[in-house]
Order: C-alpha cells, then sequence, then structure tokens
C-alpha cells in the first residue's frame, strides 16, 4: 500500500513492527522491523558522532552491502545527509570529495581502507563496518526505537555526486521531502506493492540506485535485495534466488548482461519490469525477448530539474511525452527547435534544426549543489533548468534522446545524435556493446568514431552498415576501435570522456575507411594514416 509518508524518516518508522523479509544481502536476511531498528541505533550513534556546529553529514563508502541502506535509514531518521563517496575516485580527488561535503565521520570497511590510506582528511573518523570496534558501539543503542518526528520535509538527506567530462564532481541536494516524492510516484507509475522485492545491482552511492529503486521500495513495503557489486553472469541467478520482480540499470548494464550466454530456460524469472536509462530501443526489444521482461526507458536529470515518464503509446525509442514546460532549445539562439522530420525508416533527415538541449521553463525540484554556486548558475539560466542533455522531439510532442551535450556530433555542418547511430550500430551481431562519438578532422569538423566491444570483420561491417535503412550518409563511423570490454564509469556509464580524448590514438586497433571511400570495406589505420587524418596540424611526436 503506498504511504502517504512526507519524509523518508517517516517511511523508515513505519516498517517498525513489521516482520516480513525486508532486506537481503549475502546470505543475510532482515525483516522490515530489524531494518528500522538497526536504522534506529544508527541513528542514535550518529547523534552522538557529530560534533556541535558540524554540518550532519555522514560518508558512506561502502559496496552494495546491507550497511548502506541501514545507514540512509540512520541519516533520515537523524536529520542528517549520506554524502556517497565513489569508490572509483583516487588520492587527492577522494579527499576532496570527502572534504567538499564536510564529512567529519565517514562508514567504510576494512577492503576500502587502501584508498584512504596516506590521505590528508583533518578532523574525519572512520568507522569500519567489520571491525570489533563498531560492533562495541553500537551495542550501546540496540534498545533505539525509530523516531521520525525530529525530520522535516526540507531535510538534506543526499550528497550524491553527478559526473561530468570535465571538472571536479557536483554535489547535487536531495531533501526527504524530494526522495520520498520521488519514491511515491513511481509506486504510482509502475504499480509497486509490498509483495515485490527490488535488486539494487547499481552502486548506492549513485542517485538512480536510490532514488529509483530503493527510495521506492521504501514507500511500498516492499523487499530489497542487494548486490555488493553488478555482475551480468550473476543476474539471472540472483533474480531467481531473492524473487526479484522489479531492478534498474544504468548505462551499458543491459548490453552486458545481454552478452552472456544464453540458456533455454532464460525466460523462467519472477521479473516484471526493469527501468532505467541509456539501454537503447534495440537492446530494451532483445531483452524482452530472451527474458520475457519488459524495460521502461525513463529519464530523469541526476540533480531532479527534468524528467520524462514513459506512458503507453510511447513510440519505439521515444522516452516519453514532453510535460508543460519541457523544451527543446537551440543553446545559442535560445529558440525552440522545429520537430523533428522522420522518414519511413524513422531516420532522423533535420538534426541539425531538430537536436537541441531539453531545458525545463516551468517549476521544478531542482535543490542546488553543496557549495557550488557557478555550478547552480550554470544550470539555472534565463530562470530555467538547462538539463545537458541533447533530445529531438516529433510532431506528436514525444522525446527522443540524442546524448549529452558535449556528445554532439557536427559533420559537414549536419548535427547529429550519437544515441540514434548507436542504436543502429547495436544491430550488428558482433557487437557486445557500442559506443559513438566525435573525434576532430581538420576538414569537416567532426567525423564519427565508434568504440565496438565484442568481435568486428571489417568487410562484414561494411556491408552491415549499407543494409541499414536508417543510417544517414554522414552517420557511418569513419574509424572504428575495437576492444574486449567497454571502459566505463563506476555506474556503468560508458566513459566517453577517456574515448573522446584518446580518439584514434590508442593502443586497441583502430579500422578506418579514408575520404572518399564511405561504401569500402574499413581496413586497419597505420601510423602514416594517422598523420594524414589528423591534417596539416597534427602533433610532431607520435606516443605510439
Amino acid at each position: 500500500m503506498e504511504s502517504k509518508a512526507r519524509t523518508v524518516a517517516e517511511l523508515v518508522a513505519g516498517r517498525w513492527g513489521d516482520h516480513r523479509p525486508g532486506l537481503w544481502c549475502e546470505g543475510r536476511v532482515l525483516t522490515h522491523h530489524e531494518v528500522a531498528a538497526g536504522a534506529a541505533a544508527r541513528a542514535a550513534l550518529l547523534a552522538d558522532l557529530l560534533p556541535r556546529g558540524a554540518e550532519p553529514h555522514v560518508g558512506v563508502l561502502l559496496d552494495n552491502t546491507a550497511e548502506y541502506p541501514l545507514w540512509l535509514g540512520a541519516a533520515a531518521l537523524a536529520g542528517a545527509a549520506v554524502a556517497g563517496i565513489n569508490p572509483t575516485r583516487r588520492g587527492p580527488e577522494l579527499a576532496r570529495d570527502i572534504l567538499h561535503t564536510e564529512c567529519r565521520t565517514v562508514i567504510t570497511e576494512r577492503g576500502r581502507l587502501p584508498l584512504l590510506t596516506g590521505l590528508e582528511l583533518p578532523g574525519v573518523r572512520l568507522l569500519l563496518t567489520d571491525s570489533e570496534e563498531y560492533d562495541d558501539l553500537l551495542a550501546s543503542y540496540t534498545d533505539a526505537e525509530p523516531d521520525a518526528s525530529r525530520a522535516t520535509p526540507d531535510d538534506r538527506l543526499l550528497l550524491y555526486f553527478t559526473s561530468g567530462s570535465t571538472g571536479a564532481p557536483k554535489a547535487a541536494i536531495c531533501t526527504q521531502g524530494r526522495l520520498a516524492a520521488a519514491g511515491a510516484s513511481l509506486v504510482g507509475q509502475f504499480g509497486v506493492r509490498p509483495e515485490d522485492v527490488h535488486y539494487i545491482c547499481m552502486p548506492m552511492f549513485h542517485g538512480n540506485a536510490v532514488i529509483a529503486d530503493w527510495a521506492p521500495a521504501l514507500v511500498a513495503g516492499a523487499g530489497v535485495a542487494l548486490r555488493r557489486r553488478f555482475s551480468a553472469s550473476g543476474f539471472l541467478a540472483d533474480v531467481r534466488q531473492y524473487g526479484a520482480t522489479y531492478f534498474t540499470y544504468v548505462g551499458r548494464a543491459v548490453q552486458y548482461i545481454l552478452a552472456t550466454e544464453e540458456r533455454e530456460d532464460d525466460r523462467d524469472n519472477p521479473l516484471r519490469l526493469g527501468f532505467g536509462t541509456e539501454a537503447g530501443a534495440w537492446d530494451a526489444a532483445a531483452f524482452e525477448r530472451r527474458f520475457g521482461v519488459r524495460l521502461v526507458e525513463g529519464y530523469g536529470s541526476s540533480e531532479g530539474g527534468a524528467a520524462v515518464q514513459w506512458s503507453p503509446g510511447t513510440p519505439p525509442g521515444a522516452v516519453g511525452r514532453a510535460a508543460p514546460g519541457l523544451v527543446v532549445l537551440d543553446p545559442e539562439t535560445r529558440k525552440v527547435c522545429p520537430p523533428a522530420v522522420l522518414d519511413a525508416a524513422g531516420r532522423l533527415l533535420n538534426g541539425d534544426e531538430a537536436i537541441g538541449e531539453l531545458v525545463n521553463q516551468g517549476s521544478n525540484p531542482f535543490e542546488g549543489y553543496w557549495r557550488n554556486p557557478a555550478a547552480e548558475a550554470e544550470r539555472l539560466r534565463d530562470g530555467w533548468y538547462w538539463t545537458g542533455d541533447l533530445f529531438y522531439r516529433d510532431t506528436d510532442g514525444y522525446l527522443y534522446f540524442a546524448g549529452r551535450t558535449d556528445d554532439r556530433l557536427r559533420v559537414d555542418s549536419e548535427n547529429l545524435a550519437a544515441a540514434m547511430i548507436e542504436n543502429i550500430l547495436a544491430r550488428y551481431e558482433g557487437a557486445d556493446a557500442v559506443a559513438v562519438y566525435a573525434v576532430p578532422d581538420p576538414v569537416t569538423g567532426d567525423q564519427v568514431m565508434a568504440t565496438i566491444a565484442g568481435s568486428f570483420d571489417p568487410a562484414g561491417f561494411a556491408g552491415f552498415l549499407a543494409a541499414q535503412p536508417d543510417l544517414g550518409t554522414k552517420m557511418a563511423p569513419r574509424f572504428v576501435r575495437v576492444v574486449e570490454r567497454m571502459p566505463v564509469t563506476a555506474t556503468n556509464k560508458i566513459h566517453r570522456a577517456q574515448l573522446r580524448r584518446e580518439g584514434f590514438r590508442c593502443a586497441d586497433p583502430v579500422w578506418w575507411r579514408p575520404p572518399g571511400e564511405q561504401t569500402s570495406p574499413y581496413r586497419r589505420l597505420t601510423r602514416k594514416d594517422r598523420k594524414a587524418a589528423e591534417g596539416p596540424l597534427a602533433p610532431t611526436r607520435d606516443p605510439t
């Protein structure tokens, strides 16, 4: 039953006395009541740990263990905020994240200690969840009961870092009221029930796992099953073991699951829904055929400033219909882009005009960045929320994702959508994962480069491209990099900044078609070819 709670603290306290199984993790099972009791004990401990006058922030540097949701609940009850610390950050960058969010306590475990060794973290106390000291501290608070009376909807609860291609990550703020409302919205959209089990395999330091997976489970009183770290090979076994009915995904997680060996009993699973972003229409259809599970592609900016909801009747490839206030703007003229013109094959014919940045000109729940007014000003311009994401809109008002603003490709003065090209290349039989991005060209401005994880046949790939009716003449990749595994971030998003930075000057095999040979087979890129492709302004030193 959907809760009417206004704070996450109320949701946590509401599970007190509920003795159904509520949390599964690595052989451990806790009831909903035990989860609430554990959160209450940690909330009492946290209240004693926080120095007077300090910001009520606690850093959590953990994998998806049972301690993570317990500390989220504890922070809610204590009126504190959890800063999710990204374990892929290193050295001064990691120290900067902890100090920037003013965490006086960091919850971690022995396996993460090497990341913190030698860092300058003045005034920061470490608590190891797998230590005797930690057990002894908690033992003093085992009689604590959850009290939600001190929490308000405006209390900060999450400080989660948003990734960016340049600069230090920004810590987006999410209050208890916004998280409770987001969870309730998803419960209503997907009909989440108390008997459901939400499988959380995306990292909990990222907003997706907490906002789109944990929060709706908490609102509905559904169970939660945790996977310490995402595993494509372990996905189906986990789903069956826990009886999982719902999961979320980010980035290329779906592609990795599809790359596992098919079995005749793949459709024998309890899942009814997957919800996430960036799976692509081709992979979503393949996932449903193989596992019998519908994937719903949603869109929501990490900071909460804009969201697009899928609804019945949404065309294949579209995210959903534009809500009032959502427009696609040309970032230079700040005028509304014209609707997309699509041919019978779904090919975008006027990308140069139709692709723009998604902007929310109406009200939005963006709550800012922690101690970063410059980033807030960049996000909020002219009183509008600029998402930093590219979209185009069809004549019926449906929105199609075209990539990040720094993913824009402009070939021969024509704007191309990286996401569209990726969806087409994903049909290639040898591709387990695909990324498309721009590399600079001395003549045309940009050229299309693709990285393919999997197998690659240069002649077969050229034939495949020629057979795709929706591949425009300027969409075909000039360069193709072949890798065993796609480089990804900690949240399973393709590491596009790294791919763009390396371009075709990388250690992996690169295949190409020189200018004027758009229909010929691909050939291996040589050192001499690289010089020609870079033009007269190419650097004189060749690092490879």
